[in-house]
């Protein structure tokens, strides 16, 4: 009884989708779950349901997902229902304790090679041996080459073929690519190390070639769940492939929309393909969105409605849950210093106006963007953090602690905490867990560090648990030495802790996480669709990057380009993938009439008078600002204003905004303008109504009373 209660529990507050993808029978089941529509409570409420009917033993699932956040919230969301013992790993992690744990039976007693935790030193040591100067630029691209390629099963024998399929952008040419690969994996074997795509081929082949690690391996894990199977790669699947062993207790987990790594290895293909492998398999959607407004669900879904291609036959029409919040702001500015500059006011205000500054994020297509919003944020006093592996972990003091790190796994006892002994560590580089020191470069370099204690204790709350044979496991408290292999994976995996301020981040890095509000900006042509998308399906791709960008946003959301890159440079037009912008005219004829509306548009223009940017809708242009700059409304004149209107309405027996419209009054009332040139650039006054009431309004807004340009009696009947 007490079971089944708890089961129940498990099911209370699920929606019918949710409930769904919870009560589906053992089997092959696919859960297309889009943005914010709570993936990860229905899959955590599956496998605790599961094991709380008595379906499943917990400590027999496997739970791979690919970031160790994403896990972390696993363990941490099974605990409160309930359900411990349930592995929940990245596939690194995942495969590093299987290789581990093997080890001395594969490596028949010879030391576990040591994990590199990154490729570029290598790299550039491999792309010397070929006759290659390569800086640390072109090293990471050549590591991100070798990646792609062992994560997709290619060996450097067969590069150039597959590099010319898969149509890569190398950064030599093929054959010289396929030169280091060759010598980087020479390099590797003589020095006893092995890399992130090694460790998983070990484990795959533990399990393919040793039927006694393959029976221990299934025999463990009998059910297992993959979180973002739209991310899966070539060498996943294989181990995937491998611990299942042809059963078919299979859960996944996807969105094929948010399909954004391709250049990685990744493919949605075996999304796609899951209900044809696994006839009969169950497959639910999911496409309630809790996490956005109406307004940013709304505009998502008109982005990714236009998709095409193989990952469009899984796209989901989202209906957002939320209570109405305000329409997307959408903003051109004359170059990108300008739009940096207002997205720096735009985001000092938010946070004046009481939204934490780690609630707002600026996310751009590539990481290059991101000085001009640094040196504008900094020049706003606004604190920010630069989201992103490589930045965080490259950062000086980050690697001079995570090499103190390493070294205090031989002083410190171990059993000491984690956090404890993270701190003592620490203590090596200089950095003590008092208060931050003031301002500038020491402030954020000791802020760093901290975020590495903070990690450390988030790390420490969730316990390893340990099989040691066919029907028992143990648990222990995470080590120093860990802690110190997560921090490893992590560096590879682009997956940095949380440091308070304004997140800069590109819109791949931003994948996964979530914001009250989110500016999206450069979204130019040639930037958002990349220059380097040249396919129909890189194009696509390039579609769903926005759109994983747009559902980042809980409730604010602003999107911008710039018109030039400079002050005076030239014109860009605004990403195809934004209609709302696009001013074109939805491929007008080329023409003499067609040239003249396009002049008419150009005139048209109009921007806003406190931040510069373009305003697009009607409203907006004639107030000539935007709808969230502040207003400076003369209160008392448009009490005049308001009361002339009414009483010319009434004598000519119209309606009031015949007239003039509450926006137009409102624009007279803030602008006040004190000529006729002025007045008719307030859009509304054209030539008739300057005729009729120009020299009343402009009386009006010298200071003259309603009394003194339209006495009452002049209007008795």
């Amino acid at each position: 009884m007490v079971v089944h209660s708890a089961a129940e529990r498990v099911l209370a507050g699920l929606d019918p989708e949710q409930r769904s993808a919870v009560t589906a029978p053992a089997g092959p089941v696919c859960i297309l779950a889009g943005a914010g529509t709570g993936k990860t409570r229905a899959v955590t409420s599956r496998i605790a349901h599961r094991a709380l009917t008595g379906d499943i033993s917990a400590r027999h699932v496997l739970a791979v997902t690919f970031t160790a956040r994403a896990a972390a919230e696993m363990r941490a969301r099974l605990s409160a229902l309930g359900v411990g013992g349930v592995q929940a790993r990245t596939f690194h992690a995942a495969a590093l304790r299987q290789v581990r744990y093997f080890a001395p039976r594969l490596l028949e007693g010879r030391a576990m090679p040591e994990l590199l935790d990154s490729k570029v030193r290598v790299v550039t040591l491999a792309a010397a041996k070929v006759g290659l100067r390569a800086d640390r630029a072109a090293a990471r691209d050549l590591a991100g080459e070798i990646e792609w390629a062992k994560s997709s099963l290619v060996e450097p024998g067969e590069y150039v073929v597959a590099a010319a399929k898969a149509l890569r952008e190398t950064p030599y040419e093929p054959a010289k690519v396929a030169d280091v690969f060759a010598a980087y994996e020479r390099l590797k074997r003589g020095n006893g190390v092995i890399d992130f795509e090694d460790m998983l081929r070990a484990a795959v082949w533990g399990i393919e070639e040793h039927a006694d690690v393959a029976e221990q391996v299934r025999g463990q894990y009998r059910h297992l769940v993959v979180d973002e199977y739209q991310d899966v790669n070539p060498l996943q699947q294989r181990l995937l492939d491998a611990w299942l062993g042809g059963r078919d207790d299979l859960t996944v987990v996807g969105d094929a929309s948010q399909t954004i790594y391709s250049f990685t290895g990744a493919t949605s293909s075996y999304l796609v393909d899951f209900p044809r492998r696994y006839r009969g398999a169950t497959v639910v959607r999911l496409v309630r969105d809790y996490r956005s407004t109406p307004q940013v669900v709304g505009l998502a879904n008109a982005v990714i409605s236009q998709a095409r291609g193989a990952e469009a036959r899984l796209r989901l029409e989202l209906h957002g849950q939320r209570p109405p919040g305000p329409e997307p702001d959408l903003r051109i500015f004359t170059d990108e210093p300008a739009e940096a500059n207002a997205v720096a006011a735009r985001c000092r205000a938010l946070i004046d106006g009481g939204t934490p500054a780690r609630e707002i994020a600026v996310l751009f297509r590539t990481n290059a963007q991101s000085e001009a919003y640094e040196k504008a944020l900094t020049e706003a006093a606004v604190p920010y953090v630069v989201q992103g592996a490589e930045r965080f972990f490259e950062r000086p003091e980050v690697r001079q602690a995570m090499i103190a790190l390493r070294a205090a796994t031989r002083s410190i006892p171990g059993e000491t905490p984690l956090a404890a002994a993270v701190v003592e560590g620490l203590a090596a580089v200089g950095w003590a867990p008092d208060a931050p020191p003031p301002g500038g470069a020491a402030r954020e370099r000791w802020e760093a560090l901290a975020a590495l204690v903070q990690l450390a204790e988030e790390y420490a709350a969730t316990p390893e648990v340990v099989p040691i044979g066919e029907a028992v496991a143990i648990e222990r408290p995470v080590t120093l030495g860990d802690f110190n292999e997560e921090l490893a994976r992590r560096a590879a995996q682009q997956h940095v802790p949380t440091v308070e301020g304004v997140t800069l981040a590109s819109l791949h890095s931003a994948k996964g996480l979530e914001w009250d509000a989110v500016f999206l900006v450069g979204l130019a042509e040639g930037t958002l669709p990349t220059t380097y998308a040249k396919t129909p399906e890189q194009v696509e791709e390039e579609r769903r990057l926005l759109y994983v960008g747009i559902t980042r946003a809980r409730e604010w959301l602003w999107l911008s380009y710039a018109a030039a890159r400079s002050p005076g440079g030239r014109a860009r037009r605004p990403s195809r993938f934004l209609p709302q912008l696009d001013r074109s005219g939805g491929g007008e004829r080329a023409g003499a009439g067609a040239a003249r509306r396009t002049e008419r548009r150009r005139a048209q223009v109009v921007s806003c008078r406190i931040c510069g940017a373009t305003l697009l809708a009607g409203a907006d242009r004639k107030l000539g600002r935007c709808p969230t700059c502040p207003s400076d409304l003369d209160e008392e004149l448009y009490a005049r204003l308001h009361e002339w209107r009414q009483r010319v309405a009434g004598a000519q027996k119209v309606p009031a905004y015949v007239v003039f419209t509450d926006a137009t009054l409102t624009a007279l009332a803030e602008r006040k303008p004190g000529r006729t040139e002025e007045l008719i650039a307030i859009a509304g006054i054209g030539p008739r109504k300057l005729g009729l009431y120009g020299d009343t309004v402009l009386a009006l807004v010298a200071g003259a009373g309603v009394d003194d340009v339209c006495p009452q009696k002049s209007f008795e009947i």
